[in-house]
């Protein structure tokens, strides 16, 4: 009786540590897609800007950077409609994608 009880106990720690550790990894997976689908604009290449941004080409991406230079780093996300061919639209879709650091 003792034995059956021991291989019990042995499986529900073993049924229960898996489901901790699906648990853990899961969190850790969603957060590093986050991170990857993000782009600082006040850092980033125009590679990168062009790379991540909807509707912004390489040539929009240099624009952003020329504008940038020219007026020092973006304070808001919305500084952004300020750049020559970046439109609101294009700042509302892409300002869950732009961080500011």
């Amino acid at each position: 009786m003792q034995k059956l009880l021991s291989v019990i106990f042995f499986a529900f720690t073993l049924a229960f540590a898996n489901v901790s550790f699906a648990t853990d990894s899961a969190p850790q997976q969603t957060q590093s897609a986050e991170q990857q689908n993000v782009v600082n604009i006040n850092t980033a290449d125009a590679e990168a800007l062009a790379k991540a941004l909807n509707g912004v080409g390489l040539k929009k991406a240099e624009a952003i950077i020329e504008f940038r230079t020219t007026n020092g780093p973006f304070k808001d996300i919305s500084e952004l409609a300020l750049v020559k061919g970046i439109g609101e639209k294009t700042v509302e879709k892409n300002r869950s994608l732009i961080v500011l650091e």
